[in-house]
Order: C-alpha cells, then sequence, then structure tokens
C-alpha cells in the first residue's frame, strides 16, 4: 500500500508515459467561512505514449463523487484508494480525465490552509503545495516532471480577494475565472483567498513593466512598511534580470504575508506566500530586516531557477535551494544601493553554522541526496540542502570565476525555460563557459558527506614562531563521517584565501596586510608565496569564506585572536573567527566556560547585530546543553549579570539594547532580575530609551511564566492586551512554560492526546513545554514520549507530527539513560527511514552535549 507516497520509479515509469497539457480546476470556496469542506472539479488533458497503458492520478480528500475518464464513468469507490485514482485502458495520444470531489481545508499549513483571525472574526486561506500537497485540493499528477498549463475558477464570498499565479481578474457574481498559466509544476500554483489587505507598485525598466502586490490580514495593516519591500523587490528584479541575462518569466509578482505558515516563504509562480511574522508589530533588529530581505531575494531568485527551470527529480532540491540563497546572499552583497553589503558575514554566522551543525549528524548525506520517495525529501529541507549547498556553489563560483558562472547560468535558462532539468544540465553550462572539467569536483563535493579540516603548519627562522615565515603549509584532514552515516571520509579541492593579520597600532585593530588565494588539494598543500613574509600577528585560513571547511587557527594567532577577537576591523573575519570557536566549543576542543570568557571579552566590540544575536543564542544554548552541570548556575549567573550590565550601558533605543533586552529577559534568574522584568512590565522601572512594546512585553512575560512568577491571571490580562493570533501563541508559550506538573500536563495533553491545535499554535505550546530550567520537572516525559511518538508520526500530517518528534524529543535530559532509552526505541519500535532520522538527529544532539560536558568538567579540574 503506498498510503501517501510515491517512489522515484513510479514517478520515471508515470514521465515516460504521460506528457500532461493542461489542468482546468473549479473551487467552491463559498463555505470557507464555516470550514469543512470545499467542491473541487478537476478537468485534466494529458497524452499517453501506449495503448492501453495503466496509471494513476494523485487526490487526498475524504470524498470523490465522480471520476470520468474519455467520456466513461467509473466508480469511485473501485477506482479511489490510498490517495490515488487508478487510471486503466488508456488510450494512445489525448485523453481527458474529469474528477469531482469534496476536499478539506486544513489548520496544519499543508494544502489548503484556513486560518480565523481572532480581530475580525474572518477566514483567511492560502495554498502550501510543496512536496505533494497540491493534491489536497485538486486531483494531480504530482511531481516536479509533468509540467501543464493550469486555470483556476474560484467561487469566494463576498467581499473577499483571490490571487492565483496568473494576473487577478475583475469578479463576475464571485467569481474569479483566472487565465491560464504557463507551463508550471503542481506544487508552485497557488491560491489564496480572503478579505486581505493589499498595496500595489509596479516594476518598469526599458520597456518593461510588471505589476508588484503586497498583502496581509487587515490586522496587519498598520505594520505593513511596503515600501522598504518594494525597494528590496525592485533591487532583486533589476540584479537578477541582469545577472541571468533573462527577463521575468511571469505576468506579475505578488508577494501575501500569511499566518501560519511552516517554513519562511514560499515560491508560487508570481504568488510568493511569506509568514507573515515578517511584517513586523514591533522593534527589531536590523538583523530582522536583513533575514526578511534575504527571504524575499531568494523566493524571488526562484522565480528563475525552480519556477521557470525545474528539476526533474527531487534529488536536486538542494540545486533549487542553494542556488536561491547564493544569489540571494550575493544580490544583498552587491547590488547597488543595498542596505546589506555585509550579507556575506550573515551567511557565515547562520547559515555556514547551520551546515556545519547538520554536516556532524548521523543523518548527513552527500549535497545530492539520494532521494527515493516522498517521505525521503520531505526531512531533506536542512542544512545540507540549504547551508551547504549553498556555501558549495559559492566555492564553484570561486573554482570557476563570477562572470563565468553567471554566463553559464544565462545559457542554461535560455536552453531550458519551462523545462526540466538535472545537475549534469547546469554543470555542462558551467564547463562550456569557465573550460573547467567539473566531474572531479562535482563527485567530491556533490556526491561525498562530511567536512574537512583546514589547519596552517607556519615554520619561521626564530624558536618562539615570530620573525620571518621559511615554510608555510595547509593540512587538510578529513575526519570520519559520524557513527552511522554513510560514505567514506574524502579530501576535496578547496578554493581558499589565505589572510594575514597584524595590530595597528594607531587604531588598535586587526586589519590585513596580506591576502593570498590558492587552490588546495591533497593533503598537504605548500604556499610558496607567504615564504619570506614576516610572521603575523593572525593567519587565517579560508579568509574570505569562498569554502566549506572548519577552519583551525595555529597556536600563535590563536592567542592573539582570543585577546582581540574583537579588534578586527572588518565584520567577516571576526565572524569566521566566532564560528570557528563556536565549532570548537561543540566538538568538546574549546570549554564552555572558556568560550563564554572569549565571548565576554569580545563582545563588546561587535558591531554586527547578526552576529551579536548569534552569540547570546550560542552562549545560552552552551551553558544549558554543554556547560559540566556542577558548574552550570555560576555560568548562568555570570552570563545574566553580564546581559544586564550591556543593557544597561547599550546606546539608548539602539538595536543593541533590544537585543540585549531579550537576552536577559531569556536567562533572568535572580529575585532582584525578575523584579526588574515585572517593573519594566508594569512602568515603575526603565531602561533609558528601551521601549517595552508588545513583542518585548511578551518576552518578558514568558521568562516571569517559565520561573513562577506569573500564572494563568497575569498570561490572561496580556492576552486581553493582545487579543490577536500572535498574542494567542504567544499565552500559550506562557502558558506551557509555568513550572507546575499540571501546566506541563495540560500542555502534553493539547500536543499529544489531541490532534485539534493548529500548526502554529502547536509549535508554540511546544517551545514553551520545554525550559532547560525544568529538568526535572520535565523528566517524566522522556519515556512518554517513546511511548507515543510512532503513533504520532504514523497518525499525523508531515508538518505537525515532525514538530512533535523534533520538538518533544527529551534534548535537555542530557544523560546516558536519554541514549540508552533511544537506542532501545530505535532497536525495538522499527520507525520508518524518515522518523529514525529525526530521533536519531536528536540523539546525536545529547551524545555531543555529553562530550561537551565533559570537556568543560577536566577544564574545570584543571584550573
Amino acid at each position: 500500500m503506498p498510503g501517501t507516497n510515491l517512489t522515484r520509479e513510479e514517478a520515471q515509469q508515470r514521465a515516460k508515459l504521460l506528457t500532461v497539457d493542461s489542468y482546468e480546476i473549479d473551487l467552491d470556496l463559498s463555505g470557507a467561512q464555516e470550514g469543512g469542506t470545499f467542491r473541487s472539479a478537476t478537468t485534466v488533458r494529458f497524452d499517453v505514449a501506449e495503448n492501453g497503458a495503466e496509471s494513476f492520478i494523485d487526490l487526498v480528500a475524504p470524498a470523490v463523487h465522480e471520476v470520468t475518464l474519455n467520456g466513461d464513468s467509473l466508480d469511485p469507490a473501485e477506482v479511489f484508494a490510498d490517495s490515488r485514482i487508478a487510471l486503466p485502458r488508456l488510450l494512445e495520444g489525448r485523453n481527458v480525465l474529469r474528477v469531482v470531489a469534496d476536499c478539506a481545508y486544513t489548520n496544519t499549513g499543508e494544502g489548503l490552509h484556513r486560518f480565523v483571525d481572532p480581530v475580525d472574526d474572518q477566514a483567511y486561506l492560502y495554498t502550501q503545495f510543496e512536496v505533494p500537497d497540491a493534491r489536497r485540493v485538486f486531483a494531480s499528477f504530482e511531481q516536479p516532471d509533468l509540467k501543464a498549463t493550469f486555470r483556476f475558477t474560484v467561487r469566494a464570498p463576498e467581499g473577499w480577494t483571490v490571487i492565483s499565479n496568473s494576473p487577478t481578474p475583475e469578479p463576475k457574481d464571485n467569481v474569479w475565472e483566472f487565465a491560464p498559466t504557463p507551463r508550471i509544476s503542481t506544487y508552485i500554483t497557488a491560491l489564496i483567498a480572503g478579505p486581505y489587505h493589499s498595496v500595489h507598485s509596479v516594476y518598469e525598466k526599458d520597456g518593461q513593466s510588471v505589476p508588484l502586490g503586497i498583502y496581509c490580514r487587515p490586522s496587519l495593516a498598520e505594520f505593513l512598511d511596503a515600501d522598504a519591500i518594494f525597494e528590496v523587490t525592485r533591487q532583486g528584479f533589476e540584479w537578477f534580470q541582469e545577472k541571468f541575462d533573462y527577463a521575468y518569466p511571469f505576468e506579475k509578482y505578488d508577494q501575501l504575508f500569511v499566518p501560519e505558515f511552516n517554513a519562511g516563504a514560499m515560491e508560487n509562480a508570481g504568488a510568493v506566500t511569506i509568514r507573515d511574522q515578517y511584517v513586523f508589530r514591533s522593534k527589531v533588529t536590523d538583523a530582522a530586516y536583513e533575514v526578511r530581505a534575504e527571504t524575499i531575494l531568494h523566493e524571488l531568485a526562484h522565480m528563475w531557477f525552480g519556477d521557470l527551470v525545474t528539476m526533474e527529480w527531487w534529488n536536486d532540491l538542494w540545486l533549487n535551494e542553494s542556488f536561491a540563497t547564493y544569489t540571494s546572499i550575493a544580490c544583498q552583497a552587491a547590488a547597488p544601493g543595498s542596505r546589506w553589503p555585509h550579507s556575506w558575514t550573515t551567511f557565515a554566522n547562520s547559515m555556514k553554522t547551520w551546515a556545519y551543525r547538520q554536516d556532524q549528524l548521523p543523518s548527513t548525506h552527500p549535497i545530492m541526496a539520494d532521494i527515493r520517495d516522498l517521505d525521503d525529501v520531505l526531512v531533506n529541507f536542512d542544512g545540507i540542502t540549504y547551508a551547504k549547498g549553498a556555501s558549495v556553489l559559492k566555492q564553484l563560483v570561486a573554482y570557476v570565476g563570477e562572470d563565468e558562472f553567471f554566463r553559464g547560468v544565462q545559457a542554461y535558462f535560455k536552453r531550458h525555460a519551462f523545462g526540466n532539468t538535472r545537475l549534469s544540465d547546469l554543470l555542462g553550462a558551467l564547463e562550456e563557459t569557465s573550460g573547467r572539467d567539473l566531474k572531479t569536483w562535482s563527485r567530491k563535493w556533490l556526491e561525498t558527506a562530511g567536512i574537512n579540516i583546514l589547519r596552517p603548519e607556519i615554520e619561521t627562522d626564530q624558536e618562539d614562531g615570530a620573525g620571518v615565515i621559511t615554510s608555510f603549509g595547509i593540512r587538510q584532514e578529513a575526519p570520519a563521517l559520524p557513527a552511522g552515516a554513510k560514505g567514506e571520509p574524502t579530501l576535496r579541492p578547496h578554493r581558499i584565501a589565505v589572510g594575514l593579520y597584524d595590530l595597528d597600532e594607531a587604531s588598535g585593530k586587526l586589519v590585513r596586510t596580506e591576502r593570498v588565494e590558492l587552490d588546495v588539494d591533497g593533503e598537504l598543500t605548500d604556499v610558496p608565496q607567504l615564504v619570506g613574509k614576516r610572521r603575523p600577528a593572525v593567519v587565517l585560513l579560508n579568509d574570505d569564506d569562498l569554502s566549506y571547511a572548519k577552519v583551525r587557527l595555529d597556536e600563535a594567532s590563536l592567542r592573539t585572536v582570543t585577546e582581540h577577537l574583537g579588534d578586527f576591523a572588518q565584520s567577516l573575519p571576526r565572524a569566521l573567527c566566532w564560528a570557528s570557536a563556536w565549532d570548537m566549543t561543540r566538538d568538546g576542543e574549546l570549554a564552555t566556560r572558556d568560550y563564554l570568557s572569549l565571548v565576554l571579552s569580545g563582545i563588546g566590540k561587535e558591531s554586527d547585530i547578526g552576529v551579536v544575536q548569534s552569540l547570546h543564542r550560542q552562549v545560552k544554548l552552551a551553558i544549558d546543553l554543554y556547560a559540566d552541570p556542577a558548574a552550570r548556575e555560576t555560568l548562568l549567573a555570570r552570563w545574566t549579570e553580564a546581559t544586564l550590565a550591556h543593557l544597561r550601558s547599550a546606546a539608548p533605543g539602539g538595536d543593541h539594547q533590544l537585543a540585549w533586552a531579550r537576552a536577559f529577559a531569556a536567562t533572568a534568574r535572580t529575585p532582584e532580575q525578575l523584579d526588574l522584568l515585572e517593573g519594566l512590565l508594569d512602568g515603575t522601572q526603565s531602561v533609558e530609551g528601551l521601549v517595552v512594546d508588545t513583542e518585548l512585553r511578551w518576552a518578558f512575560v514568558q521568562r516571569l511564566a517559565a520561573v513562577g512568577r506569573y500564572d494563568e491571571a497575569e498570561i490572561a490580562a496580556e492576552y486581553e492586551r493582545d487579543r490577536t493570533a500572535a498574542g494567542e501563541r504567544h499565552a500559550a508559550t506562557a502558558r506551557a512554560a509555568r513550572p507546575t506538573a499540571e501546566a506541563k500536563a495540560e500542555a502534553w495533553a493539547s500536543v499529544v492526546e489531541s490532534d485539534k491545535l493548529p500548526n502554529a499554535v502547536q509549535e508554540a505550546v511546544i517551545s514553551g513545554f520545554v525550559q532547560t530550567d525544568q529538568r526535572e520537572l520535565l523528566a517524566p516525559y522522556a519515556d512518554r514520549f517513546f511511548e507515543v511518538v510512532k503513533d504520532v508520526w504514523e497518525s499525523r500530517s508531515h508538518e505537525m507530527a515532525q514538530q512533535i518528534a523534533v520538538g518533544l524529543y527529551p534534548s535537555v535530559q542530557i544523560s546516558r539513560e536519554t541514549l540508552d532509552k533511544t537506542d532501545a526505541w530505535l532497536a525495538s519500535a522499527g520507525p520508518g527511514a524518515a522518523l529514525r532520522r529525526l530521533v536519531s538527529e536528536s540523539r546525536a544532539g545529547v551524545e555531543r552535549a555529553l562530550r561537551a560536558q565533559a570537556a568543560d568538567a577536566a577544564a574545570g579540574a584543571a584550573q
């Protein structure tokens, strides 16, 4: 029984047999305000290569009323099962299929999601189809290489707006008849419907005119900074069209900020959906605006790479996502007028850190993953697919040259417009423009797993390591892959820069005095260009972050960096050193207590707010999970005191002040510190320049709830101040965070024993339930997790089940006992591959934490 799965072999067989021409989809959403189900009628025209062949079309629906194939009525009871409608006795040439069904609105963020805004009691709908969920709305051949045109006709309630891939028509009697789309894949079709607020503009250049729209719920309209969003969008249009040498391929470009969205955004052709948390209700730091802009540009890049030219099968999902990530960051770094020319610092600080973490899990896999079926791809939206892939694309650009890279991309778009491709199509185009043979590069970078480590080997003419360099080499290591990972360690070719830095006496800054770019290959690569030069204060491998590798500093450089990390004149080398220190902490090479000291010594000089906020998260995580338990409270006290000192000393009203306020709220623990949170909430205390607005209030409330200062009365009172969807989520988090057995039981039951919570509220409850300060209170739920997780996985939709499988795993119970319980469950429960992967990843986190705790304890004993 296939259930809702589809294998690669089935998709390949269907693609050989069928060529799909068009869909006509008629949806009756007039009852959306009440919910339940909606009528879906689909007519599909497709050609078949073989007379008498059999195939199937995909559909997930509570009821099917009619199946008519080439004029013959088929009995739904006989042909509809396991999310498929069997199509027997197909004709060679043209076939016409009509399917009428009742499909269901969802509250899981999959298919046609329905949300009721508590502010106006109105329903808002949007679709989310990637990977396989168009079939929840209409009968479809659900695979990316069966492209077709789509013509939607939608009946909607009075006063609603309906948006789709094609330009929005004038409705007649509340019926919206959209023109057919170009040939696109099912997963990038879209419908968004409801009484949405909208702002419109246009992108114009050299006779080209593209209508632009931005949509959100009316309750968020006052916070919608449309001009800033349009500005980033126009910069993307300018830069991508120049670099891709291909005009934007669709008729209009709408961006729709929608509620309860599971991901960051989705690249529906001409109708991008974006999580509406990106409409900022309260003050945020510039890092949040930068991340939003990257998301906007990422989805815009997909209009070419993903929508115009689409992967044949999901094993090239990595290329789809990596290309969009790489080009969005490159656009931020290079587009004229960009507010974020430092975007590669952010990339090194956040994306690369994600990639390195993912690549050291037992589930690590080659960038070009083996996607056997839909279950495989659903858990593959990970740090390899997005972040390592984008890192390796950046390495590829350095390897072949930026101009050559984009010339190859231009040829690729022209050659394959509105078609489907494989990786080899892009690499072939890049080989043509660069003259490089990429087969070895591809095999070593894309078809193998794991990370290399690069270390400098430096000899000088003085015994103390100073003086003139007499020998300089770069040693490459390929550590063993994590236990359980498939494959072998691999040495790879790296295009890197080596930076030499010295302290400038006048400014006190570490400035780069020399840069050498070269190819590193094999175990040891000599760098003769540096022989004869004076040994600098710091030697930084992979300067400018061209390659993907863990970098270690030599002893002399490490001493300088430990004292002067905050003194680098440029943000990128600082970010690379911060990342290296964090990686060493995770690996147990740097004790948590020493990492904390390093951060406290340098963070005050760190100007990049995104790096500062990452350091906040990493320090808190390190102390909670990687510190010797006997020292944890001491380190937490030290960190909390530092957050408060920085809060009081930060420039009033600035980004750093807000970031430190949030960091303080996350860890406040003494009676005096908690009194300050209460005082900031009730107005009896203040910090100059700090506006305690809606989102910051909730951060304070949630911490006060987690330590037992606030209970239901205070949480309910705060919700009365903020009776919105966001307020509902924040209140749910606060309730679940309370340190009582009753609160934990209530939260657990709402998530595990009931399936009524919408996706966003379930996520909020889970985040409140898991508190690192409440290990003893949460301990009984370790056994309960293993008792229920398989049943949850098999009975819930993928998104909802994954939230539970990852979020409720006993990750804060750092003990051998947790590992043993996990191993016993893995051995006896017989989970499918996807669930086994997620639980194994969580287990690896506990195992890493145990090693790091031992390293921290050893450092403490040695002091």
